[in-house]
């Protein structure tokens, strides 16, 4: 009984088994009407499932306080129907950028709007020990912010990987090796007693910008992030790519110049090394230039039209990187004979806090039907 509906979103099924599913489908169809509501006729036609399944899922949420009456809406014959809309105050999340040297952690309400917002001057390389306390205090000063409106339904949690996605537990983070193995999930799990899920930097922010859309519907694109390290983010039909171990997206560590100056992961020549190298001498252009071969790689690698960036590196100077990164593609694109100009490269949207907000839909986008958390 489950199938696809035009446009790409999946029908729901009448089966008890998925009732989870359904709700997602319908709390997901509230929150794109936005204020204007949607009726509950046009849920069932667009979902698939009967008026009596869509009655009792809007008659639960309802209850729950999630949804509202926003109104009347004219219909062809009869009375007026009642329209509903999403209570976007009913619920919060909590996203956390845990980088090498700060954290940052924003309050975002079902719409994804944020609502409160803390620094800590203070990150990874505070140690196991101190950074666990850290996070918690931080999601405790957003969640007295709240003052009893609406329930706190968990935490994300981005940081530098690599790291086990599925379990929380960190791998061999470059620079801090005395991370690798710790669970970091369930150790912030136990002092907030929230659910919590933990992924990279990368991921969280591509997860973020792939649900308004970027890429267009369906569509592919890389997040590059260049801050204190440099990571890709990798949307694929749509969806966050994470590879079969949780893995991929390891973009700052290829080697791209065999015998080339160290890398602080263990190798020489990788692209990290060398663009923030450039970075610390000051020559953003080269850096620029070597995040543009990079970003040449992923496209040749994946035939993706869209690049976007960000980092604090970045956002320090985003004309100088975004034409140098865009001068390699249209290089590469002529070489290679390629219709057009090449992936198109645009500024990330979201500024500073899009990894932050980004862990935010780690706990949010499942709760919407939008990804496996």
């Amino acid at each position: 009984m489950n199938g696809t509906r035009s446009g790409g979103r999946p029908a729901g099924a009448n089966l008890f088994a998925v009732r989870s599913h359904n709700t997602a489908l319908v709390l997901d169809l509230l929150r794109t009407a936005g204020t204007e509501g949607i009726s509950r006729l046009e849920l069932a036609e667009r979902t698939g499932l009967t008026p009596q399944a869509v009655s009792k899922i809007t008659a639960r949420l309802r209850e729950e306080g999630l949804a509202a009456e926003a109104g009347h809406r004219a219909s062809t014959g009869g009375k007026p129907r009642t329209v509903l809309r999403l209570v976007p105050e009913a619920g919060h999340a909590v996203g956390v950028h845990l980088d090498r040297d700060e954290l940052r952690a924003v309050l975002v309400d079902l719409d994804g709007t944020v609502v409160g917002e803390r620094r800590v001057p203070a990150g990874l390389g505070a140690g196991a020990e101190a950074v666990p306390g850290l996070v918690a205090g931080a999601v405790e000063e957003l969640r007295r912010g709240l003052d009893g409106a609406g329930a706190l339904l968990g935490a994300g949690v981005a940081l530098p990987g690599p790291l086990d996605h599925a379990r929380g537990i960190l791998h061999r983070v470059t620079g801090f090796p005395e991370w690798e193995g710790f669970p970091l999930r369930d150790a912030l799990a136990g002092r907030l007693g929230v659910p919590v899920v933990v992924d990279k930097d990368t991921n969280a922010a591509a997860l973020g910008l792939s649900l308004p859309g970027e890429g267009g519907a369906g569509g592919s694109f890389a997040y590059l992030h260049l801050g204190t390290g440099l990571g890709a983010g990798l949307v694929i039909g749509g969806r966050v790519h994470r590879g079969a171990r949780t893995g991929a997206g390891e973009f700052g560590h290829q080697v791209v110049q065999l015998d080339g100056p160290p890398c602080e992961c263990g190798d020489r020549g990788c692209l990290e090394a060398l663009c923030l190298g450039a970075v610390r001498r000051g020559d953003t252009r080269e850096a620029a230039r070597v995040l543009g071969v990079g970003a040449g790689n992923l496209v040749g690698l994946l035939d993706i039209d869209l690049v976007l960036l960000g980092g604090r590196t970045v956002t320090a100077a985003p004309g100088v990187f975004t034409a140098g990164v865009a001068e390699v593609l249209r290089a590469r694109a002529r070489r290679e004979g390629a219709q057009g100009e090449g992936a198109a490269v645009r500024i990330a949207p979201g500024g500073g806090r899009g990894v932050a907000e980004g862990a935010a839909q780690l706990v949010l986008a499942p709760l919407f039907g939008r990804e496996d958390g």
